[in-house]
C-alpha cells in the first residue's frame, strides 16, 4: 500500500486480524473485547444527555462489547438497561461470560416493545451487528433499528453502525443512524464509503490490543496529506516546458465556463502551461476570458465540434504532457465523434470528463485499448450512463460500480461525491477520501478537479497518485475557499481555483 495511504479494512481483513491475534499471538479473545467495550463506554460516557443509557444487544460479539460497555457504565454510575434481542442462551460464549458480569439485570426485548424501551434514553448504544454483518436487517433488528433512529437520543454504535456492510458501504433496508461510531484496531471501508459513510456520525478508532504486524491485507486506503508530501516543485533551472503542458478539448454554446475553469485550474496547480481546443466560432470569447491560456480554434457547425475537428485536435494532443476531454463539450453528434477518436486515439495521458464521458455510454470496454493511463472523472449520474444502468444504482453500491467501469476502461475511476472513490482498474488498488467539503456541490467545481488532476500528471506525478492528490487538495481548497468567502453556500468555482495554492500545500 502507498504510504500516503492509511488502511481501511473489510469484514474478511478485519477476521483474519482477530483470528492471528488470538490463535497465534495468544492475545485472550475476552481481553480483546474488554478493551473494546472499555473504548465504547468512554465515548458513550462524554455523549450521553439525560436519561438512561440503553445498550442494545445482539447475540454475537457485538454484543459481548455491548454488554462489557454497559458493565462499567454501570460501575462509573450510571443508570443503565441492557435490552436483549435474542434469547440469552443464544449469545456467543465470549458474550456469555459478559452477560454472567452484569450489575443489572438484562431485559428480553419483545417484539413492538422497541420503541417504548428506548423512550427518554440519555444515550443508546448499537451493539446489534457487527463487521460481519451484510444484507438487510430481520426482525427483531430491524424494530430495534428503527427504534433507535427515531428516539431523539445520541446512538454510539459498537465498531459499525448496524445494518451498514463493513466491507462495501452499502445499505439494504434500514441502518443506525449513528452519532458516533467506535470501531475497533482500524476504520474499515464502510465507515468511509455511502451511503455507510452517512451513518457512521464521528469516527473513533480505538487499539483493542490487536499487536503489530498482523497479516491480514487492508482492502482499500483512506487518502492522507502525506499525499501531497514530494510532489515536484520548480526549482533555478524549471522551464514552462519543463512543467507540463495541457491541453484541454472541449466548450460548446452555452458551456464555455467549463473549458475556462478546467485550463485556470491547471495553471493554478503548476502546469506550464495550457492550450483549449474550441469551437472555432467561439474562440472570440476564450481569448477575452482566459489570460494564461492560449487558444486554438477547430472546425465547429452552429457552436459545437464538427467531426472534421478530430483531426487537428489529435496533431495539437501529440505535444501534451496530459490531456483533458470534455468540459462544457456538450452532446451533438459532432462533438461526441469527436470526444471518441481524440480519447481513443491520443497517445498522451488522458482525463475524460463531462460529456467527454458521456460520449462513452455504453462503450468503456473501447477504451481499454489505450496504452496511455486513463482517469475517468464521473459523478453518479455519468458513471450510472457509462455502465448503461440506473444513477439510484450507483449511489446504492458506489465500490461496486465504480470497479465495474475502472476494470471495463482499464482505467482509473475518481467517483466524485462525499466519499469520493479513486479505483485503478489495472492494478486493483483503491483509496477513498474522508474529506468532506460541502463547499464543492456548486456547478463547475467537477471542472477545477479535472484540471488539478490533469496538471499533476503532466508535472510527471504518477496516474494514481496524481489522481489522489488531485481530490485530496481540490476538497482542502473547497473548506479553504469557504472560510475565505465566509460560507460554504456562497464559495463559486474560480473560488476553489483560488485557493489550489494553499489546498497544494502539504498540510
Amino acid at each position: 500500500m502507498e504510504p500516503w495511504l492509511r488502511p481501511l479494512f473489510d469484514a474478511s481483513g478485519m477476521r483474519a486480524a482477530d483470528a492471528w491475534a488470538i490463535d497465534e499471538q495468544g492475545v485472550p479473545s475476552l481481553q480483546l473485547m474488554e478493551a473494546a467495550g472499555r473504548a465504547l463506554a468512554e465515548v458513550t460516557r462524554d455523549l450521553a444527555g439525560d436519561g438512561p443509557i440503553r445498550v442494545v444487544c445482539g447475540k454475537g460479539n457485538n454484543g459481548g462489547d455491548g454488554l462489557v460497555a454497559a458493565r462499567l457504565l454501570s460501575e462509573l454510575g450510571f443508570d443503565v438497561d441492557v435490552l436483549l434481542l435474542w434469547p440469552a442462551d443464544e449469545l456467543s460464549p465470549d458474550a456469555s461470560a459478559n452477560l454472567k458480569r452484569l450489575p443489572v439485570e438484562p431485559v428480553r426485548l419483545a417484539p413492538g416493545d422497541a420503541a417504548q424501551a428506548l423512550a427518554g434514553s440519555g444515550a443508546i448504544v448499537d451493539a446489534i451487528f457487527g463487521t460481519g454483518f451484510a444484507g438487510s436487517p430481520r426482525t427483531p433488528a430491524r424494530e430495534a433499528i428503527v427504534a433507535m433512529n427515531a428516539a431523539g437520543a445520541p446512538v454510539v454504535a459498537a465498531d459499525i453502525a448496524s445494518g451498514v456492510d463493513a466491507s462495501t458501504g452499502e445499505v439494504e433496508g434500514v441502518a443506525v443512524r449513528a452519532s458516533a461510531t467506535v470501531t475497533f484496531h482500524a476504520a474499515k471501508l464502510g465507515h468511509r464509503v455511502a451511503p455507510g459513510k452517512a451513518h457512521t456520525g464521528a469516527l473513533h478508532v480505538a487499539p483493542i490490543g490487536i499487536p503489530d504486524g498482523a497479516p491480514a491485507s487492508p482492502a482499500a486506503g483512506e487518502i492522507t496529506g502525506d499525499v501531497l508530501a514530494g510532489l515536484p516543485r520548480r526549482g533555478p533551472a524549471s522551464t514552462k516546458f519543463t512543467s507540463g503542458q495541457v491541453i484541454v478539448l472541449g466548450g460548446s454554446r452555452g458551456l464555455t465556463g467549463a473549458v475556462c475553469l478546467v485550463a485556470s485550474a491547471a495553471i493554478r496547480a503548476g502546469a506550464g502551461y495550457a492550450t483549449a481546443l474550441v469551437p472555432a466560432s467561439l474562440e472570440p470569447i476564450f481569448e477575452v476570458k482566459l489570460t494564461e491560456v492560449m487558444t486554438r480554434a477547430l472546425p465547429d457547425r452552429e457552436g459545437a465540434f464538427s467531426e472534421a475537428a478530430a483531426d487537428d485536435a489529435l496533431a495539437a494532443a501529440e505535444r501534451a504532457d496530459a490531456l483533458v476531454v470534455g468540459p462544457g463539450l456538450g452532446r451533438s453528434g459532432g462533438a461526441f465523434a469527436v470526444a471518441r477518436a481524440v480519447a481513443r486515439a491520443a497517445a498522451a495521458p488522458l482525463v475524460l470528463d463531462a460529456d467527454g464521458l458521456n460520449a462513452h455510454a455504453g462503450e468503456l470496454e473501447a477504451l481499454a485499448e489505450r496504452e496511455a493511463p486513463t482517469v475517468l472523472t464521473p459523478h453518479a449520474g455519468e458513471l450510472a450512463r457509462l455502465l448503461g444502468i440506473e444513477s439510484a444504482e450507483v449511489n446504492a453500491r458506489r465500490l461496486e460500480c465504480a470497479r465495474r467501469a475502472a476494470v471495463a476502461a482499464r482505467a482509473i475511476v475518481v467517483l466524485k461525491g462525499d466519499d469520493t472513490l479513486v479505483v485503478d482498474g489495472r492494478s486493483g488498488e483503491v483509496a477513498v477520501s474522508a474529506l468532506a467539503s460541502p463547499a464543492l456541490a456548486t456547478a463547475g467545481t467537477g471542472d477545477v478537479l479535472a484540471g488539478t488532476i490533469g496538471a499533476l500528471i503532466a508535472r510527471g506525478v504518477p496516474p494514481l497518485r496524481a489522481a489522489c492528490a488531485g481530490v485530496h487538495a481540490h476538497q482542502r481548497a473547497g473548506a479553504i475557499a469557504a472560510r475565505r468567502v465566509g460560507s460554504a453556500e456562497s464559495v463559486i468555482a474560480t473560488d476553489v481555483v483560488a485557493a489550489l495554492a494553499e489546498g497544494l500545500r502539504r498540510p
